[in-house]
């Protein structure tokens, strides 16, 4: 997936104008419609300053997604980062008693904010 592709599909979740998302980068409207017109990335020097108003880090940003994947929560759609996919394929090894034990520990974790 090219990256302003990616830009595009965080956008569209957290319901956010490309008109507010160039006021809140500095980037001009016509810049940013020129990413999806043309399939083509920001420049690196402008990729800290969308991370930071997109609330995503680079790697998640940059990484390459082929078989990345993907959560859905409710009516939106959330890409795991690395951590998250490393405790999802390490639950998934788990055998059924490993996997109780967990879910028991976060339940008792969760409960302890």
């Amino acid at each position: 997936m090219v990256i302003s592709e990616k830009i595009f599909r965080i956008l569209e979740d957290k319901k956010m104008s490309q008109k507010e998302f160039a006021e809140r980068t500095g980037i001009s409207q016509s810049t940013i419609s020129d990413w999806k017109r043309k399939k083509t990335n920001p420049s690196s020097e402008k990729i800290m300053i969308i991370c930071e108003v997109l609330q995503i880090s680079p790697y998640d940003l940059l990484e390459e997604e082929e078989g990345k994947e993907i959560h859905s929560c409710s009516d939106r759609i959330i890409p795991l980062n690395r951590e998250e996919s490393i405790l999802l394929e390490t639950y998934r090894d788990f055998a059924p008693r490993q996997k109780e034990r967990l879910m028991g520990y976060l339940s008792a974790l969760k409960d302890m904010k």
